[in-house]
């Protein structure tokens, strides 16, 4: 279930709480993320996982970029396969919501 509280300014908030199950996640104001950039971020960033810290999946982008540099670049063939694939999605529309499960824009 998706609440929109709204202000003088707009919306302020929006709460998360998928099936009212578990906790409410709250995100944070501001226009939504654009599915443009997150894809292209994906392909051409991938292996640094920058596409995931832009959707804020924040953990899914440390594990990318730590994987990266930890294996002294060697790794980014992997991450970097990774990213195309996850921008290709994106681009496609398999993946269309960020880690607040707010619609990509575009």
């Amino acid at each position: 279930m998706h609440a929109v509280a709204t202000g003088a300014q707009g919306p302020v908030q929006v709460v998360v709480n998928v099936g009212g199950a578990g906790p409410v996640v709250t995100a944070p104001a501001g226009p939504l993320k654009s599915k443009i950039a997150a894809g292209l971020l994906g392909i051409f960033l991938g292996a640094f996982g920058v596409h995931r810290f832009y959707l804020g999946y924040n953990a899914l982008g440390t594990v990318m970029l730590l994987i990266t540099l930890v294996t002294c670049f060697y790794g980014a063939i992997v991450t970097g396969i990774w990213g195309v694939v996850e921008g290709i999605l994106i681009l496609v529309g398999a993946l269309d919501r960020d880690a607040f499960g707010r619609p990509l824009q575009g």
